[in-house]
């Protein structure tokens, strides 16, 4: 199973990750993807200064938002929608 976790540290949930956690479940659940990832939240990821930042398989990504995640949960996890 995949993994995403979404780091909801103060510096990171000021910058929009509550945005970016809301819009990962929504890809989700309407690409019927929950019997294969994984939606966490963490504390911190200690990147704070590049935030917002989610994890991907372990791969630590920043600058995320919530209008780019769809196409960069495509893109890592090699979807085809």
């Amino acid at each position: 199973m995949d993994k995403i976790i979404v780091c909801m540290g103060s510096s990171c949930f000021g910058k929009g990750n509550q945005a970016v956690a809301a819009a990962v479940t929504r890809f989700i659940e309407e690409h019927k993807l929950q019997d294969k990832i994984e939606v966490t939240g963490s504390l911190c990821s200690d990147h704070c200064a590049a935030g917002p930042n989610i994890k991907i398989n372990d791969k630590l990504i920043s600058g995320v938002s919530e209008q780019s995640i769809g196409a960069l949960i495509v893109q890592e996890l090699g979807l085809a929608l």
